[in-house]
Protein backbone atom coordinates (compact mmCIF):
# COMPACT_ATOMS: atom_id res chain seq x y z
CA UNK A 1 0.00 0.00 0.00
CA UNK A 2 2.87 2.48 0.90
CA UNK A 3 4.45 1.62 -2.44
CA UNK A 4 1.04 2.03 -4.23
CA UNK A 5 1.25 6.13 -2.60
CA UNK A 6 4.68 7.06 -2.79
CA UNK A 7 4.13 5.79 -6.82
CA UNK A 8 0.55 8.41 -6.65
CA UNK A 9 2.97 10.97 -5.40
CA UNK A 10 5.48 10.81 -7.86
CA UNK A 11 3.11 11.25 -10.58
CA UNK A 12 1.20 14.39 -8.87
CA UNK A 13 4.83 15.75 -8.44
CA UNK A 14 5.50 15.04 -11.96
CA UNK A 15 2.67 16.64 -12.97
CA UNK A 16 2.93 19.83 -11.14
CA UNK A 17 6.42 20.23 -12.69
CA UNK A 18 4.91 19.32 -16.23
CA UNK A 19 1.73 21.95 -15.87
CA UNK A 20 4.24 24.91 -14.15
CA UNK A 21 6.60 24.28 -17.36
CA UNK A 22 3.70 25.01 -19.21
CA UNK A 23 2.80 27.73 -17.74
CA UNK A 24 6.60 29.31 -17.08
CA UNK A 25 7.09 28.23 -21.31
CA UNK A 26 8.77 31.66 -22.70
CA UNK A 27 7.25 30.51 -26.70
CA UNK A 28 3.47 31.04 -25.45
CA UNK A 29 4.47 34.82 -25.11
CA UNK A 30 5.28 35.19 -28.46
CA UNK A 31 3.50 35.60 -31.29
CA UNK A 32 2.84 32.18 -34.08
CA UNK A 33 4.80 34.02 -36.43
CA UNK A 34 7.54 34.68 -34.91
CA UNK A 35 7.62 31.12 -32.95
CA UNK A 36 7.60 29.36 -36.80
CA UNK A 37 10.46 32.19 -37.74
CA UNK A 38 12.48 30.98 -34.60
CA UNK A 39 11.62 26.96 -35.44
CA UNK A 40 12.60 27.30 -39.20
CA UNK A 41 16.25 28.43 -38.29
CA UNK A 42 16.84 25.70 -36.24
CA UNK A 43 18.41 22.20 -37.57
CA UNK A 44 15.90 19.02 -37.26
CA UNK A 45 17.35 17.59 -33.93
CA UNK A 46 16.95 20.65 -31.58
CA UNK A 47 13.18 20.94 -33.18
CA UNK A 48 12.51 17.64 -31.89
CA UNK A 49 14.00 18.25 -28.90
CA UNK A 50 11.87 21.53 -28.48
CA UNK A 51 8.86 19.16 -28.85
CA UNK A 52 8.99 17.63 -25.79
CA UNK A 53 9.95 20.82 -23.73
CA UNK A 54 7.57 23.38 -24.72
CA UNK A 55 3.75 21.93 -25.36
CA UNK A 56 3.28 25.28 -27.27
CA UNK A 57 5.77 24.74 -29.50
CA UNK A 58 4.59 21.26 -29.74
CA UNK A 59 1.67 22.04 -31.50
CA UNK A 60 3.77 23.88 -33.92
CA UNK A 61 6.12 21.09 -34.59
CA UNK A 62 3.49 18.38 -35.21
CA UNK A 63 0.98 20.66 -37.52
CA UNK A 64 1.47 19.02 -41.26
CA UNK A 65 1.87 22.42 -42.71
CA UNK A 66 4.96 23.39 -40.35
CA UNK A 67 6.37 20.20 -41.47
CA UNK A 68 5.74 21.10 -44.91
CA UNK A 69 6.65 24.83 -45.02
CA UNK A 70 10.37 23.21 -43.75
CA UNK A 71 10.77 20.51 -46.18
CA UNK A 72 10.51 23.34 -48.89
CA UNK A 73 12.97 25.54 -47.61
CA UNK A 74 15.43 22.47 -47.05
CA UNK A 75 14.67 21.27 -50.91
CA UNK A 76 16.80 24.33 -52.12
CA UNK A 77 19.20 22.98 -49.64
CA UNK A 78 19.79 19.49 -50.58
CA UNK A 79 23.16 17.30 -48.98
CA UNK A 80 24.39 14.01 -49.39
CA UNK A 81 23.62 11.41 -46.77
CA UNK A 82 26.47 9.06 -45.15
CA UNK A 83 25.24 6.49 -42.84
CA UNK A 84 27.53 4.07 -40.40
CA UNK A 85 27.04 1.42 -38.23
CA UNK A 86 30.05 1.47 -36.21
CA UNK A 87 31.06 1.53 -32.67
CA UNK A 88 32.56 -1.34 -30.17
CA UNK A 89 32.11 -4.78 -31.01
CA UNK A 90 28.90 -5.66 -28.66
CA UNK A 91 27.98 -2.07 -28.91
CA UNK A 92 27.28 -0.35 -32.10
CA UNK A 93 25.60 3.00 -33.10
CA UNK A 94 24.44 4.01 -36.34
CA UNK A 95 25.56 7.34 -37.17
CA UNK A 96 24.48 9.64 -39.88
CA UNK A 97 26.16 12.34 -41.59
CA UNK A 98 24.45 15.31 -43.57
CA UNK A 99 27.21 17.28 -45.29
CA UNK A 100 26.60 20.50 -47.80
CA UNK A 101 27.74 19.97 -51.28
CA UNK A 102 28.68 23.39 -51.10
CA UNK A 103 30.74 23.53 -47.80
CA UNK A 104 31.92 19.97 -47.17
CA UNK A 105 34.06 20.43 -43.88
CA UNK A 106 33.44 18.59 -40.98
CA UNK A 107 32.23 21.65 -38.97
CA UNK A 108 29.61 21.70 -41.72
CA UNK A 109 28.29 17.95 -40.92
CA UNK A 110 25.56 17.66 -38.95
CA UNK A 111 25.89 14.42 -36.93
CA UNK A 112 23.08 12.33 -35.40
CA UNK A 113 23.65 9.10 -33.58
CA UNK A 114 21.25 6.39 -32.10
CA UNK A 115 21.09 3.18 -31.08
CA UNK A 116 18.24 1.18 -33.76
CA UNK A 117 18.11 -1.61 -31.12
CA UNK A 118 16.48 -1.82 -27.43
CA UNK A 119 19.75 -4.22 -26.54
CA UNK A 120 21.83 -1.49 -28.03
CA UNK A 121 23.40 -4.64 -30.81
CA UNK A 122 22.10 -1.79 -33.72
CA UNK A 123 22.04 -4.21 -35.99
CA UNK A 124 24.01 -3.87 -39.81
CA UNK A 125 20.79 -2.79 -41.20
CA UNK A 126 20.84 -1.81 -44.97
CA UNK A 127 19.18 1.14 -46.06
CA UNK A 128 17.01 2.43 -48.88
CA UNK A 129 17.75 5.81 -50.24
CA UNK A 130 16.37 8.80 -48.73
CA UNK A 131 12.29 10.21 -49.30
CA UNK A 132 11.39 13.25 -48.63
CA UNK A 133 13.26 13.53 -45.23
CA UNK A 134 12.78 9.71 -44.29
CA UNK A 135 15.21 6.59 -44.51
CA UNK A 136 13.83 3.08 -44.21
CA UNK A 137 16.45 0.36 -43.39
CA UNK A 138 16.05 -3.78 -43.13
CA UNK A 139 18.14 -6.73 -41.75
CA UNK A 140 16.98 -9.86 -42.75
CA UNK A 141 12.69 -9.48 -42.03
CA UNK A 142 13.29 -6.65 -39.66
CA UNK A 143 12.64 -3.04 -40.84
CA UNK A 144 13.08 0.05 -39.43
CA UNK A 145 11.81 3.52 -40.65
CA UNK A 146 12.78 6.98 -39.14
CA UNK A 147 14.05 10.73 -39.71
CA UNK A 148 17.88 10.40 -39.75
CA UNK A 149 17.90 14.21 -39.49
CA UNK A 150 16.58 13.58 -35.62
CA UNK A 151 17.68 10.19 -34.82
CA UNK A 152 13.91 9.15 -34.22
CA UNK A 153 13.21 5.67 -35.79
CA UNK A 154 10.22 3.64 -35.42
CA UNK A 155 10.07 -0.36 -35.63
CA UNK A 156 7.71 -1.92 -38.41
CA UNK A 157 5.86 -5.50 -38.14
CA UNK A 158 8.18 -7.76 -39.43
CA UNK A 159 7.97 -9.35 -42.91
CA UNK A 160 5.51 -12.44 -43.26
CA UNK A 161 8.14 -14.61 -44.79
CA UNK A 162 10.76 -16.84 -43.70
CA UNK A 163 12.95 -16.72 -47.01
CA UNK A 164 15.84 -14.49 -47.13
CA UNK A 165 15.87 -13.61 -50.69
CA UNK A 166 14.24 -10.53 -50.25
CA UNK A 167 13.90 -6.92 -51.78
CA UNK A 168 12.27 -3.76 -50.29
CA UNK A 169 11.66 -0.72 -51.41
CA UNK A 170 10.81 2.67 -49.82
CA UNK A 171 8.68 5.52 -51.13
CA UNK A 172 6.37 8.36 -50.77
CA UNK A 173 2.64 8.58 -52.34
CA UNK A 174 2.09 12.00 -52.82
CA UNK A 175 -1.55 11.58 -53.99
CA UNK A 176 -2.62 10.12 -50.14
CA UNK A 177 0.16 11.77 -48.24
CA UNK A 178 1.95 8.54 -47.13
CA UNK A 179 5.17 6.54 -46.70
CA UNK A 180 5.09 3.16 -47.91
CA UNK A 181 7.14 0.33 -48.55
CA UNK A 182 6.96 -2.71 -51.65
CA UNK A 183 8.76 -6.25 -50.56
CA UNK A 184 9.22 -8.65 -52.66
CA UNK A 185 10.61 -12.07 -51.69
CA UNK A 186 11.37 -15.49 -53.87
CA UNK A 187 9.47 -18.49 -53.02
CA UNK A 188 11.44 -21.47 -54.24
CA UNK A 189 9.23 -24.79 -54.14
CA UNK A 190 10.56 -28.62 -53.20
CA UNK A 191 9.14 -29.82 -56.56
CA UNK A 192 11.77 -27.32 -58.59
CA UNK A 193 14.59 -28.22 -56.27
CA UNK A 194 13.99 -31.87 -56.09
CA UNK A 195 14.44 -31.31 -60.33
CA UNK A 196 17.44 -29.39 -60.25
CA UNK A 197 16.12 -26.17 -61.10
CA UNK A 198 18.03 -23.82 -59.65
CA UNK A 199 16.88 -20.86 -57.00
CA UNK A 200 17.53 -18.27 -60.02
CA UNK A 201 14.29 -19.71 -62.23
CA UNK A 202 12.11 -18.87 -59.56
CA UNK A 203 9.81 -15.70 -59.53
CA UNK A 204 8.80 -13.22 -56.89
CA UNK A 205 5.85 -14.72 -55.72
CA UNK A 206 5.44 -12.64 -52.83
CA UNK A 207 4.75 -8.82 -53.39
CA UNK A 208 3.63 -7.07 -49.48
CA UNK A 209 2.63 -3.23 -48.88
CA UNK A 210 2.86 -1.51 -45.95
CA UNK A 211 1.45 1.85 -44.74
CA UNK A 212 3.96 3.62 -42.70
CA UNK A 213 2.48 5.08 -39.36
CA UNK A 214 -1.44 3.83 -40.50
CA UNK A 215 -4.30 3.18 -38.20
CA UNK A 216 -3.49 -0.93 -38.78
CA UNK A 217 0.14 -1.08 -39.67
CA UNK A 218 -0.07 -4.08 -41.22
CA UNK A 219 1.85 -5.87 -44.33
CA UNK A 220 -1.03 -6.93 -47.10
CA UNK A 221 -0.48 -8.76 -49.71
CA UNK A 222 -1.02 -7.64 -53.23
CA UNK A 223 -1.11 -9.14 -57.03
CA UNK A 224 1.25 -8.52 -59.71
CA UNK A 225 -0.05 -9.76 -62.99
CA UNK A 226 3.74 -9.91 -64.29
CA UNK A 227 5.59 -12.26 -62.72
CA UNK A 228 9.36 -11.28 -62.87
CA UNK A 229 11.85 -12.19 -60.44
CA UNK A 230 13.59 -8.96 -58.59
CA UNK A 231 17.14 -8.86 -58.03
CA UNK A 232 18.08 -8.66 -54.28
CA UNK A 233 21.25 -7.12 -54.56
CA UNK A 234 19.93 -4.03 -56.09
CA UNK A 235 18.54 -1.11 -54.67
CA UNK A 236 15.11 0.41 -55.95
CA UNK A 237 14.69 4.05 -56.10
CA UNK A 238 11.47 6.28 -55.96
CA UNK A 239 10.19 9.16 -57.46
CA UNK A 240 7.03 10.82 -58.10
CA UNK A 241 4.91 8.59 -56.18
CA UNK A 242 6.62 5.81 -58.13
CA UNK A 243 8.97 2.86 -57.28
CA UNK A 244 11.54 1.43 -59.89
CA UNK A 245 13.76 -1.60 -59.56
CA UNK A 246 15.54 -4.25 -61.89
CA UNK A 247 14.19 -7.37 -62.58
CA UNK A 248 13.79 -10.43 -64.42
CA UNK A 249 11.05 -10.59 -67.30
CA UNK A 250 10.32 -13.25 -69.66
CA UNK A 251 14.00 -13.94 -69.31
CA UNK A 252 15.24 -10.85 -69.79
CA UNK A 253 16.37 -8.05 -67.61
CA UNK A 254 13.76 -5.29 -67.56
CA UNK A 255 12.75 -1.79 -65.31
CA UNK A 256 9.98 -2.66 -62.80
CA UNK A 257 7.94 0.28 -61.46
CA UNK A 258 5.09 0.36 -58.82
CA UNK A 259 3.01 3.13 -58.81
CA UNK A 260 2.04 3.79 -54.86
CA UNK A 261 -1.30 5.18 -55.35
CA UNK A 262 -2.80 2.80 -57.32
CA UNK A 263 -0.55 -0.05 -56.26
CA UNK A 264 -0.06 -1.11 -59.68
CA UNK A 265 2.42 -2.56 -61.23
CA UNK A 266 4.14 -1.78 -64.90
CA UNK A 267 7.69 -3.50 -66.57
CA UNK A 268 9.67 -1.01 -68.92
CA UNK A 269 11.65 -2.45 -71.34
CA UNK A 270 15.44 -1.78 -71.43
CA UNK A 271 17.11 -0.59 -74.65
CA UNK A 272 18.35 -3.70 -76.94
CA UNK A 273 22.16 -3.92 -75.62
CA UNK A 274 24.12 -6.33 -74.44
CA UNK A 275 25.47 -4.48 -72.03
CA UNK A 276 22.44 -3.54 -69.80
CA UNK A 277 21.67 -7.04 -69.65
CA UNK A 278 24.51 -8.45 -67.54
CA UNK A 279 25.46 -4.93 -65.91
CA UNK A 280 24.10 -1.32 -64.49
CA UNK A 281 22.84 -0.22 -61.61
CA UNK A 282 19.96 2.82 -61.36
CA UNK A 283 21.15 5.94 -59.79
CA UNK A 284 19.00 9.30 -59.39
CA UNK A 285 20.35 11.36 -62.32
CA UNK A 286 18.62 15.09 -61.18
CA UNK A 287 15.49 13.27 -60.76
CA UNK A 288 15.67 11.38 -63.66
CA UNK A 289 15.87 7.51 -63.69
CA UNK A 290 18.86 6.29 -65.02
CA UNK A 291 21.06 3.16 -65.26
CA UNK A 292 24.77 3.69 -65.30
CA UNK A 293 27.37 1.20 -66.23
CA UNK A 294 31.07 1.75 -65.22
CA UNK A 295 34.09 -0.41 -66.15
CA UNK A 296 37.05 -0.55 -64.81
CA UNK A 297 39.12 2.70 -65.55
CA UNK A 298 36.53 2.67 -68.34
CA UNK A 299 34.05 5.76 -69.24
CA UNK A 300 30.09 5.90 -67.33
CA UNK A 301 28.01 4.78 -69.83
CA UNK A 302 23.73 6.67 -68.37
CA UNK A 303 21.11 5.25 -70.09
CA UNK A 304 18.43 8.06 -68.91
CA UNK A 305 14.73 7.25 -68.90
CA UNK A 306 12.92 10.40 -70.98
CA UNK A 307 9.64 8.75 -71.19
CA UNK A 308 8.15 6.20 -68.95
CA UNK A 309 5.33 5.92 -71.04
CA UNK A 310 6.90 5.65 -74.50
CA UNK A 311 10.33 3.92 -72.96
CA UNK A 312 12.42 6.23 -74.57
CA UNK A 313 15.96 6.13 -73.30
CA UNK A 314 18.91 8.26 -74.15
CA UNK A 315 22.41 7.64 -73.84
CA UNK A 316 25.41 9.64 -72.64
CA UNK A 317 29.20 8.77 -72.40
CA UNK A 318 31.28 10.36 -69.38
CA UNK A 319 34.97 9.72 -70.37
CA UNK A 320 36.71 9.61 -66.77
CA UNK A 321 40.15 11.35 -66.77
CA UNK A 322 43.52 9.26 -66.22
CA UNK A 323 45.77 10.06 -63.38
CA UNK A 324 47.58 7.19 -61.04
CA UNK A 325 47.08 9.86 -58.20
CA UNK A 326 43.28 10.11 -58.75
CA UNK A 327 42.63 6.69 -59.70
CA UNK A 328 45.17 4.00 -57.98
CA UNK A 329 41.96 2.56 -56.71
CA UNK A 330 38.74 4.12 -58.97
CA UNK A 331 37.95 0.60 -60.25
CA UNK A 332 36.51 0.20 -55.92
CA UNK A 333 34.38 2.92 -56.68
CA UNK A 334 30.77 2.99 -57.51
CA UNK A 335 28.36 5.74 -58.99
CA UNK A 336 25.77 6.76 -56.31
CA UNK A 337 24.03 9.51 -58.02
CA UNK A 338 23.87 12.27 -60.44
CA UNK A 339 23.30 15.91 -58.62
CA UNK A 340 21.51 18.70 -60.80
CA UNK A 341 24.88 20.92 -61.43
CA UNK A 342 25.69 17.51 -63.64
CA UNK A 343 28.29 16.66 -60.42
CA UNK A 344 28.79 12.91 -60.22
CA UNK A 345 29.32 11.37 -56.34
CA UNK A 346 31.34 8.07 -56.64
CA UNK A 347 31.70 6.33 -53.23
CA UNK A 348 33.96 3.30 -52.63
CA UNK A 349 32.20 0.16 -52.21
CA UNK A 350 34.59 -0.81 -49.15
CA UNK A 351 35.59 1.47 -46.13
CA UNK A 352 38.48 3.98 -46.75
CA UNK A 353 40.83 5.02 -43.92
CA UNK A 354 39.68 8.09 -43.39
CA UNK A 355 36.70 7.60 -45.19
CA UNK A 356 35.69 9.83 -48.79
CA UNK A 357 33.75 10.15 -51.23
CA UNK A 358 34.91 11.74 -54.52
CA UNK A 359 32.82 14.08 -56.50
CA UNK A 360 33.35 14.95 -60.55
CA UNK A 361 32.46 17.42 -62.58
CA UNK A 362 32.75 16.46 -66.32
CA UNK A 363 32.55 20.00 -67.27
CA UNK A 364 35.57 21.28 -65.30
CA UNK A 365 36.91 17.63 -65.16
CA UNK A 366 37.59 18.52 -61.39
CA UNK A 367 37.65 16.01 -58.74
CA UNK A 368 37.31 17.06 -55.21
CA UNK A 369 37.26 14.85 -52.30
CA UNK A 370 35.18 15.12 -48.99
CA UNK A 371 36.36 13.40 -46.27
CA UNK A 372 34.91 12.47 -42.99
CA UNK A 373 37.49 12.00 -40.28
CA UNK A 374 35.61 10.44 -37.76
CA UNK A 375 34.69 7.09 -39.90
CA UNK A 376 38.22 5.24 -39.32
CA UNK A 377 36.88 1.51 -38.93
CA UNK A 378 37.10 -0.70 -42.03
CA UNK A 379 34.90 -3.15 -40.87
CA UNK A 380 31.91 -0.33 -40.63
CA UNK A 381 29.32 -0.42 -43.16
CA UNK A 382 28.47 2.21 -44.90
CA UNK A 383 26.75 4.07 -47.35
CA UNK A 384 26.46 6.93 -49.11
CA UNK A 385 23.35 8.73 -50.53
CA UNK A 386 22.76 11.99 -52.88
CA UNK A 387 20.04 14.86 -52.74
CA UNK A 388 19.10 14.16 -49.05
CA UNK A 389 16.03 16.75 -47.82
CA UNK A 390 16.69 17.01 -43.87
CA UNK A 391 12.99 17.10 -42.86
CA UNK A 392 11.54 18.28 -38.92
CA UNK A 393 9.15 15.41 -39.11
CA UNK A 394 8.42 13.69 -35.36
CA UNK A 395 7.61 10.37 -35.43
Amino acid sequence: MRGRVENIMKRVKRSKKLEERNVNDPFKKLDKDVNVEILMKLPPRSIARLHFVSKHLSSIILDKEFTKLYMTRSSTQPRHLVTVNGGHYYVKIQRFHSISPEYPLSSNHNKVSCKLDPYGLSLPYEFHPPVRGLICGRYGIKMIVGNPSTGQFVFLPRVKTTKKNILSVFGYDPVNDVYKVLCMTVVTKRSNISRGVMPCDAMSEEHQVITVGGAKEKWRMIECKYPHRHYSECQGICRDGVMYYLASYKEKRSLMSFDLSSEDFNVIKLPEVEVLQQFGELVDHAGKITIATLGRRGPVDLWVLEDVNKEVWSKSVVVLPSGADRFERFYTFMLRGILATGEMIFAPITSTNPFYFLCYNPEGEKFRRIVIDDIVHYSDPIQVFVDHVESCMVL
